[in-house]
C-alpha cells in the first residue's frame, strides 16, 4: 500500500505516527496505574533524534491528555478526593515550575542516578508492608506538620518539573505513608495533582522552544486512551493489583537505570 498522500499531513509518516501512538499508550497506561511510563517515550524521543531538553519537553503534552481523562474516569468512581488534590497541587505546581525552569539545558545523567536509588528504596518500602500501601492507613500517616507537607510536595513538584519521570512514584509514596491513602485513593489523586502542576510545566518547555508538536500531539493519542483504560482497569482491579504493578515497574525502571539493560 502507498501513503505517500499522507506524508503533508502526518510529517513523520503513517507508520512512524503509529508507533507513536502506541508508544503514547504504553505511558498512559502505565502512568495511570503506577509511574515511570513517561521514560518509554522519552527514549522513543531520542532515539527519532530529538535533543534531551526537546524530549524532556515534549513528554508534557501527553502527560496532560492522559491525565485529564483518567481524573475525568476517577472522578466517576468516586474515588478522587478533588479537594485534597488542590491543595497539594499548589505546592507541587511551584515546585514544577522551578523544576522545569532548571531542567532547560542542564545534564540529567547525575540526577537520574539518584531517582533509581530512590526507586529501590521504595522497592524494599513496598515488600517489606504490602497491606501499608494496599489498605492504606487513614489517620495513621507520619503526622508531618503544614509547612513540612508543604516542602515535600514542593520538592516532589521540582522533581515532576525537572524530568517527570517516575514522579507518580515519589506521589504515591507521600499519599500513602504521609497522607494515609490506600493505592487506589492515592494512585486517583497522583493523577489529578499531577494534571494541576503538568500545564505549568509545559508552559515553561514551550517558551524556550523545548517542544515538538507534531511528535507530541500524536503521541497523546495513544496516551488519551491508555489513561482511560488503566483507571478502569484500577477501579475494576483495586489497590493489590497496583501494589504488584507498582513494584514490577520499580523493578524495570531501577534496572534499567543502573544499565542492567
Amino acid at each position: 500500500m502507498h501513503f505517500e498522500y499522507l506524508n503533508e499531513i502526518i510529517p513523520y509518516g503513517p507508520y512512524l505516527a503509529i508507533l507513536l501512538i502506541i508508544s503514547g499508550f504504553a505511558v498512559g497506561f502505565i502512568n495511570t496505574l503506577a509511574g515511570s511510563g513517561t521514560i518509554i517515550n522519552y527514549w522513543f524521543f531520542l532515539y527519532l533524534g530529538l535533543d534531551p531538553g526537546m524530549a524532556n519537553g515534549s513528554t508534557r503534552m501527553g502527560v496532560i491528555m492522559q491525565t485529564l481523562a483518567a481524573s475525568l474516569t476517577f472522578k466517576r468512581s468516586d474515588v478522587l478526593d478533588i479537594k485534597t488534590g488542590l491543595r497539594l497541587g499548589v505546592p507541587t505546581t511551584l515546585g514544577s515550575v522551578w523544576g522545569a525552569q532548571v531542567a532547560i539545558g542542564i545534564d540529567k545523567s547525575a540526577f537520574n542516578y539518584i531517582v533509581g536509588a530512590m526507586m529501590l528504596i521504595m522497592l524494599v518500602l513496598l515488600l517489606i508492608n504490602p497491606n501499608r500501601w494496599i489498605e492504606g492507613s487513614a489517620g495513621k500517616g507520619i503526622k508531618l506538620p503544614y509547612l513540612a507537607q508543604f516542602i515535600l510536595y514542593l520538592a516532589i513538584g521540582f522533581y515532576g518539573g525537572f524530568l517527570h519521570i517516575g514522579v507518580g512514584i515519589f506521589l504515591l509514596a507521600a499519599l500513602v505513608l504521609i497522607s494515609g491513602y490506600d493505592l487506589l485513593r492515592a494512585n486517583a489523586l497522583k493523577v489529578f495533582i499531577v494534571l494541576i502542576y503538568s500545564p505549568f510545566a509545559l508552559a515553561v518547555f514551550i517558551w524556550n522552544g523545548q517542544v515538538d508538536y507534531g511528535m507530541a500531539i500524536l503521541a497523546s493519542v495513544g496516551n488519551v486512551v491508555g489513561g482511560i483504560l488503566a483507571s478502569r482497569v484500577a477501579v475494576k482491579k483495586g489497590a493489590r493489583f497496583i501494589h504488584w504493578f507498582l513494584v514490577a515497574i520499580l523493578i524495570l525502571f531501577s534496572a534499567h537505570t543502573f544499565g542492567l539493560f
